[in-house]
Order: structure tokens, then C-alpha cells, then sequence
């Protein structure tokens, strides 16, 4: 849990910082340092614990002891770091990169692309834990950390080669626009001024990420997506993996459990392109959290009236959870390309790490109050908070919705949404106003 909390606290204080850094440098060449700064934090990482496999480490009798040794701060420091570069690696090619390659105005071709990504990232993610799952139970967990490091070593050369080639085949489209002429060049130009900001490294470039952030005219759908993160128990964390361990469910049910939620996972990335082509981003998002909303509030009561039954209820909260994160899912995506469309490029990688520094500190929030009621008998009540989150995020959200601005009709012109709004508005003006004979 501590090392859980110290990278998420890293996150959200550095997050901005790296976020205004990379907006200030050439796109490849800070991909590129970021990927060996994250290869080198994982080498790291993979030292220490094979250094503390060996023996040579010394025992520790409570979690205060431990978080005190030498060699344990250098692992909760490089895993900060790998998550750190991770998150800056993934928001720069998430936000930035591919809205660059599939087109802003291309909302199909981008719904797409985001699709492909998200299903090979799950893949990875799946197949990862699960391939170095059976190397564990088949051979030493030295040797296990040993291959890995071996795979992290070839594999950054294959990376920073695919990253070149990416630049290359887009032909410039990666690269920063440059001043016209040396006049262009003024102190306070924008550029000159992130540049500055960011190189300074302290508390200015921090402040301009959440004042620019703040600023967004999407503001009410990151929100929403924000709020999503307190949903840290109604979904395979650590805390539902706890409670389930401590009801003494069997582990294989819990297996089944974490896997099927990885499976509405890649699914979700069928359903929200699907959905964003035929009713566009704008709806697809509303749709993503009402129905995530209504399955939660149905798996809370489910849990809370157990009206079928200890287990039984127990199955049924279980398949209605994994049902709901369809809708995370879904949601998830259409954040990604409501900010893709929104945010000018020059600005990116600020606001897109501020936004993750902002879920990390709603995740780490919902823990910390996890931990104060840590007994089994409060898990209702979590529950409930997290469907609440969920309630709310789809409230502010369906109220932005709603109330459409200026902003939203200039960033998405061709959005069903406003298609709809002004056929609607046509109509009416004709029954008030009838043609002429």
C-alpha cells in the first residue's frame, strides 16, 4: 500500500511538470528520452528485487521497518520514476501522437485508432502478468526477473528503431511547428514561454498545467471521467480482491473475475467505436456512463438486500461489476478523443498529465478512506460511495451535455448532438413562422 501510494503522490505533484516539459521539447526526441528513462527505472527495480530475492537483504518485521530500508526506498523511487515516464510516454502518444496521425477532424478514423490501441494495450497487459504468472510457477523468481530484464534490454532498441520509423513514414507531421522568421521569435511567444516555464522545473510550470487545465472548455466531461476513479472498490483492485479473499471466496472466482473485467475491456473498445460513429462522441460518452451508473446501482442493491441468497447475491454483484465496466471502458475512450479533439496540440501533453495527476489523487483519496474503514463490515458503504462517484460523474457530464456552449458547437461541428439540435431548432421555426403562399 505504501508503495501503491508514493507513486500515485508522485504523479500528481510531477505530473504537470513533465507534461509542460514535452510540450516544450521535439515530440521524438522526448518519446524517445522518456522510453529510456522508463527502461533504465525498470533495470532499477529489477535489481533491487533481485537483490532482495537473494537474501542479501535484511528481514523486516513491520511494513515501517521495511519502507525504512535502504534498499526498499530505492525500489519505491524507480518504480515512481517507471510510472512517472509511463504515464508521460502514454498521454504524449494517446493525446498527442495519434490525433497527429489520424487527424483531429477525423472522428471516425480517430474513434478507430483509439480502438486499435486500447485493444493491443490490453492485450499487453493481459498476456504480460499471465505469461510471467506461469514463469513463476515453473521456475525461480530470480531467474523469472532475470529473463525479464533480459526482454526490457532488447526490446528499447526495437522501440526507439519503431519510433524512428513512425517520424519517418509520417513524412514531418511529428514534428514541432518552427518561427516563421528570427521576428517571430519574441520573448513572450508561447512557445518561448512553456519553454521557460517547464525548464525552471518548479512550482510555475505546476501551476500553469492545472490553470491551463481549468481553463478547458471539456472541463465537465474530465471531470467526469475524474470521478471515475474514486470507483477504486466496484472494480479488480486490490480492495475487491481483499474482500473477496477475506469472504473466502475461492481464488479461481477471483481469477474468473479479474479476467472477465479485462474481457469488457476489449470489448468496450468494439462497442465505443461502434457507438461514437452512429451517435457521435458527444452521445456515445452520455450513454457510457448512464449505463454504467444503472448497472452499479443495481449490483449495490443486489448486495445490500441479498435477495436470492448469500452466494447467489454474491454471483450476481460480481457479474453485474464486471457488466459495468463496459461503460468505464467506453467512457474511457470517448475522454480520450473528447480531449484528442479539444486541446490544442501545443498543449497536450500538459493538460493530459494534469488531468491523470488529478485521477491519481481521487484514486489515492478513495484509499486512503478504504484504509480508515478497513474492516469487511463497511464494504457496503464503500460501495455505495463508489456508485455515488459513478452517479455524479454521469450527472455532470449529462448537464454539460445538456446545456451546450459556444465552445462545444465550435469543437464539434459535426457532432449528431448538434445535428439534432439544429434540425430541432429548424422545425420549430417553421411551425412559428409558416412559408409564405
Amino acid at each position: 500500500m505504501w508503495h501503491t501510494n508514493c507513486w500515485q503522490l508522485v504523479i500528481f505533484a510531477a505530473g504537470p511538470w513533465v507534461g509542460a516539459l514535452m510540450d516544450s521539447m521535439p515530440r521524438v526526441d522526448a518519446f524517445k528520452c522518456l522510453c529510456v528513462v522508463q527502461t533504465l527505472s525498470m533495470l532499477t527495480s529489477a535489481s533491487v528485487t533481485i537483490y532482495a530475492l537473494s537474501g542479501a537483504a535484511p528481514m523486516a518485521s513491520t511494513a515501517t521497518v521495511l519502507f525504512l530500508q535502504p534498499w526498499f526506498l530505492v525500489l519505491v523511487a524507480a518504480s515512481a520514476v517507471e510510472r512517472l515516464a509511463g504515464l508521460a510516454t502514454g498521454v504524449a502518444f494517446e493525446r498527442d501522437w495519434v490525433v497527429l496521425l489520424a487527424g483531429a477532424n477525423r472522428p471516425i478514423a480517430l474513434a478507430n485508432a483509439n480502438a486499435i490501441l486500447r485493444r493491443v494495450e490490453l492485450v499487453c497487459e493481459i498476456s504480460g502478468p499471465f505469461i510471467f504468472g506461469i514463469l513463476l510457477s515453473q521456475f525461480d523468481p530470480k531467474l523469472c526477473v532475470k529473463w525479464a530484464v533480459v526482454v526490457m534490454i532488447v526490446s528499447l532498441p526495437v522501440l526507439l528503431n519503431l519510433v524512428d520509423s513512425t517520424d519517418r513514414l509520417s513524412k514531418g507531421t511529428l514534428q514541432r511547428p518552427k518561427h516563421a522568421n528570427p521576428g517571430d521569435k519574441t520573448k513572450g511567444s508561447t512557445a518561448d514561454t512553456h519553454h521557460e516555464e517547464a525548464a525552471e522545473g518548479g512550482l510555475q510550470a505546476v501551476m500553469r498545467g492545472w490553470k491551463e487545465y481549468l481553463a478547458q472548455p471539456v472541463l465537465p466531461a474530465s471531470l467526469a471521467y475524474v470521478l471515475l476513479y474514486f470507483n477504486a472498490v466496484l472494480a479488480p483492485g486490490g480492495l475487491m480482491t481483499t474482500y473477496l479473499t477475506q469472504q473466502g471466496v475461492n481464488a479461481s472466482l477471483v481469477g474468473l473475475f479479474r479476467g472477465l473485467c479485462a474481457l469488457m475491456g476489449f470489448a468496450a473498445t468494439f462497442l465505443s467505436a461502434t457507438m461514437i460513429s452512429k451517435f457521435g462522441v458527444l452521445k456515445a460518452g452520455a450513454a457510457s456512463l448512464i449505463f454504467q451508473a444503472l448497472v452499479l446501482a443495481m449490483a449495490v442493491t443486489v448486495y445490500l438486500s441479498n435477495p436470492i441468497g448469500p452466494q447467489a447475491s454474491l454471483v450476481l454483484f460480481l457479474f453485474l461489476t464486471v457488466i459495468s465496466r463496459l461503460g468505464y471502458w467506453a467512457y474511457d475512450m470517448v475522454d480520450a478523443q473528447i480531449f484528442q479533439t479539444a486541446i490544442p496540440a501545443t498543449q497536450a501533453n500538459l493538460v493530459g498529465t494534469t488531468e491523470v495527476s488529478l485521477a491519481s489523487l481521487a484514486e489515492l483519496v478513495m484509499l486512503g478512506v478504504a484504509i480508515v474503514a478497513n474492516d469487511v463490515k463497511y464494504f457496503g458503504g464503500l460501495a455505495a460511495l463508489s456508485m455515488a462517484s459513478v452517479v455524479g460523474a454521469a450527472w455532470i457530464y449529462w448537464h454539460w451535455l445538456a446545456n451546450p456552449t459556444d465552445d462545444q458547437r465550435r469543437l464539434f461541428p459535426h457532432d449528431p448532438h448538434f445535428d439534432d439540435s439544429n434540425k430541432a431548432r429548424q422545425l420549430a421555426l417553421q411551425k412559428l413562422v409558416p412559408s409564405s403562399l
